[in-house]
């Protein structure tokens, strides 16, 4: 069965998902078993797969190669190839609309100040976040992601910091709490 995505990334990141002397695109299709096209005057990048899909991995190389344009390091973006990570995308221009001002406030909330605030959400939910033109992108387990997901849209509508670190606090103790039950249950 044939597979064939196309996915636009930002032209400043086309760089980065080349690599140097190409490594991170041979990487990504090595690890995938995919061949990539990428199209450095208008940021087109053709994920192709001729091979049996179960047997490769174009799915994860759609997702890693939208990580990478959506800011994320090749190496960050490539914890997207752990079975149980996902990459979600929120669009900030929900919250702003089209003021520029807005926006920028926005991802000022989102990064705090010096980065405290990305870094408290990253810690207390174990996903990797970046913050990219309108765009806020999470890497990370299916609950992680859904938590940092919920704290950012808390923030993007002026939630404040505290009610928000908080909640993630709650949510990571209780995730702590659910892991000894579980763990108590096997050795009962």
């Amino acid at each position: 069965m044939l597979f064939e995505q196309e996915v636009r990334i930002p032209l400043d990141r086309v760089g980065v998902l080349l690599g140097k002397e190409g490594s991170v695109k041979n990487q990504i299709e090595k690890l995938c078993d995919v061949k990539l096209e990428v199209d450095g005057k208008n940021g087109d990048v053709k994920i192709i797969c001729k091979k049996n899909i179960e047997k490769a991995d174009p799915f994860k190389a759609v997702e890693i190669v939208k990580a990478i344009g959506r800011g994320f390091s090749p190496d960050r973006a490539l914890k997207l190839l752990n079975e149980d990570h996902t990459l979600e995308i929120i669009d900030l221009r929900e919250y702003a609309g089209k003021s520029e001002d807005s926006l920028f406030r926005i991802k000022g909330r989102i990064i705090g100040l010096k980065g405290k605030a990305r870094r408290v959400i990253e810690e207390l939910t174990d996903v990797e976040i970046a913050v990219y033109g309108h765009t806020v992108s999470i890497i990370g387990n299916l609950e992680g992601v859904r938590m940092a997901n919920e704290a950012v849209r808390m923030l993007a509508i002026g939630k404040s910091h505290n009610s928000v670190y908080n909640m993630l606090q709650k949510y990571r103790a209780k995730a702590k709490l659910e892991k000894y039950k579980l763990w108590e249950r096997e050795y009962d």
